[in-house]
């Protein structure tokens, strides 16, 4: 099977899975970016360590499996909204502390002190301390905290089994997905100066405002298809303004991930997703869209 046909069956399974789980919600979906944070983070290390970094690798998946959780306890806790998940008056689940959930700033400022005393423990000073507590420290944030905001979204939009909380988390994946291949598809057909040679030489500035176009394309059409039938109407010209930043935002993402793989001098992340390479490969562009998204729909009153 061709890769571009291993795409296509790897996107008919997954895409509908993607909708049930985030569909449903709760802990489930929690657990789904958990896994994947946990997965990305430790493809993250095996790129760091192919430069010689040695991360602490079961004290950074362990923080990684843990942000997505501790952000579902935020935003799931009954009473929390979009703007209040960052505040200190942060409700709580029933069975859960309510000072605990308050204090979450102070528990994420231990995290580095926890992650230097795990390199002081076993790292020599021979060994890039530095290096270790940073990359230790960058993976679960990365790849665990950035795409947790997923969760932000998909709570504040509604809860319970919600679809119009589905299209709404599923607005800035649809934009990234459209401008990845609208991305391609100019590349492909029109070719040209390349976007960033010394970093990903088969991107194209082409393909790159193709990109821009499609993401437009996609935000203006994603409104009157999904989000206006479930109550969640946003003005067209707002959801182009979003589907432009957001698919610039994806482009940058995954050159940024690209510069990651130059540094270890690999194609691709991993191999665990036929037709995609890894987790690192694939959500790329995510880590950066869904903070931004989450940003925009606050400032637009969406959420």
């Amino acid at each position: 099977m061709s890769n571009l046909g291993k795409r296509v069956l790897v996107a008919a399974v997954a895409i509908p899975i993607a909708l049930g789980v985030v569909y449903e919600g709760g802990l489930g979906l929690a657990l789904l970016v958990a896994v994947a944070a946990v997965l990305g983070t430790r493809e993250l290390f095996d790129l760091a360590e192919k430069t010689g970094a040695r991360p602490l690798r079961g004290l950074g998946m362990i923080l990684a499996a843990l942000a997505p959780l501790s952000i579902w306890l935020l935003a799931a806790s009954p009473g929390t909204s979009a703007s209040g998940i960052f505040g200190a008056g942060a409700g709580a689940l029933s069975h859960f502390p309510v000072w605990l959930l308050s204090q979450w700033p102070l528990a994420a400022a231990l995290i580095p002190i926890v992650v230097l005393c795990g390199v002081l423990w076993k790292r020599a000073a021979s060994d890039r301390p530095l290096s270790a507590a940073a990359v230790t420290l960058l993976g679960p944030i990365y790849c665990g905290v950035l795409p947790s905001t997923l969760l932000v979204i998909r709570y504040a939009a509604g809860p319970g089994a919600s679809w119009g909380a589905t299209w709404m988390v599923f607005f800035p994946l649809a934009i990234t997905w459209l401008c990845d291949s609208f991305a391609m598809w100019g590349g492909m057909m029109i070719g040209g100066a390349k976007m960033a040679p010394s970093i990903s030489p088969g991107k194209t500035r082409a393909g790159g405002i193709a990109g821009l176009l499609g993401g437009v394309l996609t935000a203006v059409a994603f409104v009157p298809l999904a989000l206006a039938p479930t109550g969640r109407s946003v003005p067209l010209g707002v959801a182009a303004f979003m589907g432009l930043i957001l698919a610039a935002t994806a482009q940058v993402g995954d050159l940024a991930e690209s510069l990651l793989k130059r540094e270890a001098g690999v194609k691709d992340s991993g191999a665990l997703i036929p037709g995609h390479g890894g987790v690192l490969d694939r959500l790329d562009s995510l880590y950066f869209v869904l903070p931004v998204a989450t940003l925009l729909f606050l400032v637009f009153g969406v959420l």
